[in-house]
């Protein structure tokens, strides 16, 4: 068993900790004051809040900060193949052996807390020893109660594209209470940064916004524009190309474009974001496999992308991008049962020539293959059930030319990147 797995079984079972979200700062406040307020220390928070981009939005920006030079520790959710992944310490992450001592401290004070809030604490400790320029920070499900809203004066708070996603943590189940869950919470004292939104969304995000006294900066203040092939950032001072072979959706363009920014708002210099968009690439999103083990199974004519799309406009997101290629198209499909299946293999209609479903390893609140199978074929698709990544692969593979998308799970992407 890796280290990671192994921390993240001890969280798990562990007496004190739940792995249930429950969403109140009391327990972790009480926390970082029996710490003497660790979450002061951090300088220039930046948090980055909504349904969808979230994490893209902050690598990129962390990925323009240290091309000026600059430094950041950056907390993610959810790593992909390590829990590492989770705690950026500026030039390194965290070693497994400083995340266990971590919990050991946390675990002392005996106070009781969600997996996710302790995660969040391991964060905060160890950033807060860090002399960093930055430290960027992404929300768990909403942000009202969520354990990364501690930070008294952000330098900056970071509005995603916000959907129907994490309802099921809701009393009332609507776009509204998520919206207002997301925003209506967010400081008085920061620079506040909208994301692309559908425009019902945006007034929702403007209602909640009303009487807000921060800086706010919505998304009118730039375009993601086509010309000629191109794709450019552009506001009223600058127009930017974005020189990327490894970011293929408009989504994913309009995440990068909105750190770009921010990025200008932060005083970096045009020529290093220009400099550094070529650089940057997303790990699980939209993401082809270039070589490694399963790629040298398949053979020459196939290729096969990852994607964690998990959501209904992840998922449309993906379906626009997959419609303008002209090769036939495969799915492998797992998902959490927290989400939404029926809505989200919707969305690919007439895309794929067949779907292959299967279980997320090492995951118990994943759907079934056989579930999922019953639900693709209801909307119609060619679909049929493996019982592992490995024999869905088994059941796709040919000589033929092809796209094969792993789709519908981060946690499952993890794990494929690990095999790979």
């Amino acid at each position: 068993m890796s280290q990671s797995i192994s921390l993240y079984r001890q969280l798990a079972n562990h007496k004190l900790f739940n792995k249930t979200i429950n969403f109140n700062l009391k327990r972790i406040k009480l926390v970082l004051k029996k710490l003497d307020h660790p979450e002061r220390k951090l300088n220039n928070v930046i948090n980055f809040l909504g349904s969808s981009g979230k994490f893209t939005t902050l690598y990129s920006l962390k990925c323009f900060i240290e091309a000026n030079k600059q430094t950041a520790t950056a907390y993610i959710s959810p790593s992909l193949k390590d829990i590492k992944e989770r705690f950026w310490m500026g030039n390194r992450y965290l070693t497994h052996q400083e995340i266990k001592q971590s919990i050991r401290l946390i675990a002392k004070l005996k106070v009781p807390l969600t997996i996710f809030e302790v995660l969040t604490v391991v964060f905060i400790i160890n950033a807060s020893k860090q002399k960093t320029d930055y430290h960027l920070v992404e929300a768990g499900a909403l942000f009202s109660k969520d354990s990364t809203n501690v930070f008294d004066f952000p330098l900056a708070q970071v509005v995603v594209n916000i959907n129907k996603q994490h309802l099921n943590f809701l009393k009332k189940k609507t776009l509204d209470e998520v919206v207002y869950q997301k925003v209506n919470f967010l400081s008085n004292f920061s620079r506040i940064y909208v994301g692309k939104q559908r425009p019902s969304v945006l007034n929702k995000i403007k209602r909640n916004l009303k009487n807000n006294k921060s800086r706010i900066n919505y998304s009118n203040s730039w375009k993601l524009i086509k010309k000629n092939k191109h794709s450019f950032y552009k506001d009223k001072k600058n127009k930017i190309k974005l020189n990327t072979k490894n970011i293929h959706s408009k989504g994913l363009l309009e995440n990068l474009c909105h750190s770009i920014k921010i990025a200008l708002d932060l005083k970096i210099d045009k020529k290093v974001i220009i400099r550094t968009i070529p650089t940057i690439s997303f790990e699980g999103r939209f993401q082809y496999l270039k070589k490694g083990k399963i790629k040298n199974k398949l053979h020459k004519n196939e290729q096969i992308m990852l994607d964690g799309a998990h959501a209904e406009a992840d998922a449309k997101n993906l379906a626009n991008y997959l419609r303008n290629i002209k090769v036939p198209k495969y799915a492998v499909w797992a998902m959490m049962k927290n989400k939404d299946p029926d809505l989200f293999i919707k969305q690919f209609k007439g895309i794929f020539k067949r779907v292959i479903t299967i279980p997320i390893e090492n995951e118990k609140n994943c759907m079934s293959a056989k579930d999922l199978k019953a639900i693709a074929k209801k909307n119609q698709f060619i679909v049929d059930k493996a019982k592992n990544f490995n024999k869905a692969i088994m059941k796709i593979t040919s000589k033929d030319k092809k796209l094969i998308i792993c789709m519908g799970s981060l946690y499952n992407v993890g794990n494929i990147l690990n095999k790979n």
